[in-house]
């Protein structure tokens, strides 16, 4: 935890009070914004290890926030809002974000959070990168969050990068959806699993075609695997 940065971006100013006090009792260098141009104009100054980031924020909210920080990053994020609809949540890791903490949430369980976060983040980002995957036509590289094919690199959001290297990094094995919930975002998933299939639907569309020796499969009624097909 020492020198770890955390930015809280909500407009709640007790909010922002409580979670610098907490967090910072407990080691860590917080910075707090009260609204969404605000929360981009510290996050691109204070690069921050984490982004503690609220849905309803004035100027910009923070769906906004959170895929203008994915388009220049890929540090953590984790939503909190008092919203507790599905659709936020699926929302919410569609774009990006690695947890989902609704609001009145305990301390205790959002620092748990905070550290699984930051550990699964830390573990990826210290991979060597003689543990790239790479197949016929396509490179997978979680320590650089870069998908290479045909030897180019290819826009991809974290998420969608981090599921298809779990995939093809256990090619051939069948995973379900709540398995890949629990594998990719590290967290009990509160909700419907589509979010799975939105994602492998977004890959399938930057990788089809790309190799005939192997894909992306459906296996119907369980869920998905990068299958090699010789």
């Amino acid at each position: 935890m020492l020198d770890t940065k955390i930015l809280v971006i909500d407009d709640d100013a007790n909010i922002c009070d409580l979670l610098k006090i907490y967090f910072e009792n407990e080691g860590y260098e917080i910075k707090t914004a009260n609204d969404g141009v605000e929360g981009l104009s510290y996050f691109k100054m204070y690069e921050p290890d984490l982004v503690l980031l609220d849905i309803m924020l004035p100027k910009k909210d923070g769906w906004q926030v959170c895929r203008e920080i994915r388009e220049m990053s890929a540090k953590p994020i984790i939503m909190i809002t008092a919203k507790g609809e599905v659709f936020d949540k699926v929302l919410g890791l569609e774009l990006g974000a690695d947890d989902f903490v609704v609001k009145p949430f305990d301390m205790k369980e959002l620092s748990a959070r905070v550290k699984t976060v930051l550990r699964r983040y830390q573990a990826h980002t210290n991979q060597n990168d003689d543990e790239v995957i790479k197949f016929e036509n396509i490179e997978i590289s979680l320590q650089k969050y870069e998908l290479k094919l045909n030897g180019k690199s290819v826009d991809v959001p974290p998420k969608e990068l981090e599921l298809l290297y779990f995939l093809a990094s256990n090619y051939n094995r069948v995973f379900t959806r709540d398995q890949l919930l629990d594998k990719v975002w590290g967290f009990d998933y509160l909700g419907d699993s589509r979010t799975v299939d939105v994602h492998v639907k977004r890959l399938r569309e930057k990788i089809e075609g790309v190799s005939e020796r192997w894909t992306l499969k459906t296996v119907w009624g369980v869920g998905y695997k990068f299958e090699l097909l010789g």
